[in-house]
C-alpha cells in the first residue's frame, strides 16, 4: 500500500492514522437483472451517524475533475443511492448515475498500459469545513469499471479559492486515505483520525474508473469570525456547529433532517417516528455550537400533515456535549403544533445552553428546529480556542 501521488507539484503531508473498517474489494458480478442493488456490499461504519460534510444541502460541490468523459463530477454528491437503468445509453456509452472517466492508456503500443503514477483526480469543497471522521466510496453499479484503488487527500484554504489556487503550489495536501484497492458495486468505507479541520478534499481514482457517490462525516467546525460578525444565528444549525446527540426513534428519517438548511421541501426531509402504540412520547437532544444565549425559536411542520406531532415542548441544560446526567429546564411548555405550520417563541428571556431537548407528543414529526441567539462570552472563548487548535493552516 502506497501513498497517493500529488497533482501538479503540491508538497503533501504525512498521512493521517486511518483506522480499519469493512473494506470491499474484488469484482463485483456482472448485473443479472431485477435488483440492481441485490448484491450491493455494505456494512454498518462506525462513523455514518455524523454530518456528512460533503452534503449539497449545506453547500458542498464536486469544483473540478480532471476528466468526466463518460459521467458527470457533480454526481458524487447527489443526495440518495446511485439509480441504474441496464437500457440507458448515450453517444459516448453507458450513462452512469455516478462519476465515470475514460479509460487510460500508456505511451505507446511497446508500453499500453498506465504507469503506477497515473490516475484521475476530482476536487470537492465541503459545504461545512470539520473534521474528517469517516469517508464512504461507493462504487454501486460500477462493476466492471470500478477504480482498482482510490486515495483521497484533504486541505485548508480559506474563503473561496479556484480550482488553480487549490492545485497552486505550496498548498499542503494532507493523505487522509492512502492508496488502497475498492470493490466494485460496494460501500467502501475509511475510518479516519486526522484530528485538523478541513475545507477541501482530491478525490483520485488509480488508474481510472467510476465511483458512484462520496459521502464525508465527521464535526463541522465553525468559522468563529465569522459566527462573531453575526451575532444573533440559529444556534443548533449544522452549518454552525450544532448536532443531534441523540433521538428516541429514527424509522422514517433521521432527526440530523431538523438542523438541515432552508425549509423541508418533502415530507422526508423532515424527522417521522413510528406510530406510538404506548404511553410515551418521542424526542431529540440536541448539543449547540457552543454554550449560547437563546432568544428565539421556530418548530416548524412543514409537508407533515396527518403525521406531525401534537405538541411540542423544549427543554435546556448547560452541560457540556456528550453528557447526560444534569436535570433540564424548559423554556417551551407543551404546545400544541399545527400541520405544515412554522411555528414562531420569542423567550421572556434570553436563556443560557449549551444543550437543548425538544419533546414532541405522542409521536409524528417535525421538519425544522431553529434556535435563535448568540454565544455567551465563554462558550465564543472555547469555539476559538477549539478552531486555532484544529486549523490546519496554522
Amino acid at each position: 500500500m502506497t501513498t497517493s501521488q500529488s497533482t501538479a507539484s503540491q508538497s503533501t503531508a504525512s498521512p493521517s492514522t486511518t483506522s480499519q473498517a469493512p473494506r470491499f474489494t474484488g469484482d463485483a458480478l456482472p448485473y443479472a437483472g431485477g435488483d440492481p442493488y441485490a448484491d450491493h456490499r455494505s456494512a454498518d461504519f462506525p462513523f455514518t451517524h455524523l454530518v456528512d460534510l460533503a452534503d449539497r444541502r449545506l453547500g458542498a460541490g464536486v469544483v473540478a475533475a480532471n476528466d468526466e468523459f463518460f459521467a458527470d463530477r457533480e454526481n458524487l454528491l447527489k443526495p440518495g443511492p446511485a439509480e441504474f437503468d441496464p437500457e440507458r445509453f448515450g453517444h459516448k456509452g453507458k450513462i452512469m448515475d455516478g462519476w465515470e472517466t475514460r479509460r487510460r492508456r500508456g505511451a505507446s503500443a511497446a508500453r499500453p498500459h498506465p504507469t503506477d503514477e497515473d490516475h484521475d483526480w476530482a476536487l470537492v469543497r465541503l459545504g461545512a469545513p470539520g473534521v474528517v471522521r469517516g469517508i464512504v466510496i461507493d462504487t454501486a453499479h460500477f462493476r466492471g469499471n470500478y477504480p482498482q484503488a482510490v486515495s483521497v487527500e484533504a486541505t485548508s484554504v480559506p474563503g473561496s479559492p479556484s480550482p488553480d489556487e487549490l492545485l497552486a503550489d505550496g498548498v499542503t495536501w494532507t493523505t487522509l486515505v492512502p492508496r488502497t484497492a475498492v470493490g466494485g458495486h460496494a460501500a467502501n468505507g475509511f475510518t479516519v483520525d486526522a484530528g485538523r479541520r478541513f475545507t477541501h478534499l482530491r478525490v483520485n481514482q488509480h488508474p481510472d474508473g467510476g465511483i458512484a457517490r462520496l459521502r464525508v462525516y465527521g464535526d463541522v467546525v465553525p468559522d468563529p469570525v465569522w459566527l462573531a460578525a453575526l451575532g444573533t444565528f440559529d444556534l443548533a444549525a449544522l452549518a454552525n456547529g450544532g448536532r443531534v446527540e441523540d433521538a428516541s426513534d429514527r424509522f422514517y428519517s433521521p432527526a440530523t433532517n431538523t438542523i438541515q438548511p432552508g425549509r423541508s421541501q418533502q415530507m422526508d426531509d423532515g424527522w417521522e417516528t413510528r406510530r406510538r402504540r404506548d404511553k410515551g412520547n418521542d424526542w431529540i437532544r440536541y448539543a449547540l455550537a457552543e454554550q449560547s444565549e437563546i432568544r428565539a425559536v421556530e418548530i416548524d411542520t412543514a409537508y407533515l400533515l396527518g403525521n406531525s406531532a401534537g405538541w411540542a415542548a423544549l427543554s435546556v441544560r448547560d452541560d457540556g456535549p456528550g453528557t447526560d446526567e444534569g436535570p433540564w429546564t424548559e423554556i417551551l411548555p407543551r404546545t400544541r403544533l399545527q400541520p405544515d405550520t412554522n411555528h414562531r417563541f420569542v423567550l421572556d428571556r434570553p436563556v443560557t445552553a449549551r444543550q437543548v431537548r425538544m419533546d414532541i407528543f405522542p409521536d409524528g414529526g417535525i421538519s425544522r428546529l431553529r434556535l435563535f441567539g448568540s454565544l455567551t462570552e465563554e462558550g465564543a472563548a472555547r469555539l476559538a480556542s477549539r478552531y486555532r487548535e484544529l486549523d490546519s493552516t496554522r
